[in-house]
């Protein structure tokens, strides 16, 4: 079974002039490497593509797998993670993870909110500037925190995304909007407890795979799960599984979410409780990192007892069951995980 990965890698694109901000959601040659040899462990044949470009090519010259594993996350746009899957389409490519509505609605955190919220999945109040801070004028909800709209990996969230007043409000809206060159979002600041939840599964067989808190050390950047704070995350944050009443709530809202926004093989989701423990969607990343060790989705499943052979298994599995194909060692991996 030919496993295509496609992936976004950093180096690529630092050799190409970008910043370490800009490459902050790209891949490292270790995950590709982890997940070449996992898919080799899965009795998969790993066919690394690169770049979505690159598969775009492989495709036309009529080059086709038996699905594409695309951790891409694209360049440029709202859409960007959306591309490769409607790449994958066009030419009629089987692929893995969600489809390319659910990627880019995911990605736009207005967007999701707003589905989410129809769902009866509560979110913290926003609101959204799209060109100019002077349209959040109206905002009288503090504290609040200020960040991108269509970014992952805690871009654009740090210590100044927490602000208190119009002013700081005006200001770091205003940073957002000239930095990232995107609109800039603001939402009722909670101040309780912050958990993600990893989700696998497509239909009756969706399941919460755990739930974790989310813990900042005391020499961390504070009341943010910022960039910083995810880049050195060994050093500044405790990840802690999490099964009380509270932390159960924010596993089944995950679910609820996961369902309303259409995702499909698995996705993290994160939430954070206000001060009376109700947990609040904060946003869904249907492409979640898959570095073994240093990304929240393996994090998670480690926590809870699923290490990254059975995770990237459990995923496959998910995809390939889609379209009614099985890869070809599942039963003996089943039956030893």
């Amino acid at each position: 079974m030919r496993i295509a990965l496609v992936y976004d890698l950093r180096d690529d694109y630092r050799a190409l002039g970008f910043s370490a901000e800009a490459v902050a959601e790209f891949d490292s040659v270790e995950t590709i490497d982890a997940l070449a040899a996992t898919l080799q462990a899965l009795g998969c044949e790993p066919v690394r593509v690169g770049r979505g470009q690159a598969l775009a090519a492989r495709l036309v010259e009529g080059e086709r797998y038996d699905l594409v594993f695309s951790i891409a996350e694209g360049v440029k746009g709202r859409s960007r993670e959306a591309q490769v899957p409607a790449l994958c389409e066009l030419f009629d490519q089987p692929y893995l993870f969600s489809d390319p509505l659910t990627l880019a609605a995911s990605l736009d955190k207005a967007v999701a909110k707003r589905l989410v919220h129809d769902a009866g999945v509560p979110t913290p109040d926003f609101a959204v500037a799209q060109t100019s801070a002077f349209e959040l004028g109206g905002w009288d909800a503090f504290p609040a925190f200020v960040k991108p709209l269509a970014e992952g990996t805690g871009k654009g969230c740090e210590a100044a995304s927490l602000v208190h007043t119009a002013v700081e409000l005006h200001g770091a809206a205003t940073r957002v909007i000239e930095r990232y060159r995107q609109p800039a979002l603001v939402e009722r600041f909670l101040s309780g407890r912050e958990f993600t939840v990893g989700i696998v599964g497509n239909g009756p067989d969706t399941r919460v795979l755990g739930v974790c808190e989310i813990l900042l050390k005391a020499h961390a950047e504070a009341n943010v799960y910022s960039l910083h704070n995810k880049e050195l995350c060994e050093d500044l944050v405790t990840y802690v599984r999490a099964d009380d009443a509270e932390a159960q709530l924010a596993g089944s809202r995950a679910l609820e979410a996961y369902r309303a926004l259409e995702c499909r093989d698995t996705a993290r989701l994160d939430f954070r409780s206000d001060e009376n423990g109700e947990p609040y969607f904060l946003e869904a990343n249907p492409l979640a990192g898959l570095h073994p060790s240093h990304s929240d989705l393996p994090i998670l499943a480690s926590h809870n007892g699923i290490d990254f052979v059975a995770l990237i298994g459990m995923i496959l599995d998910a995809g390939l069951a889609r379209y009614g194909l099985v890869r070809p060692n599942r039963e003996r991996l089943g039956r030893t995980a």
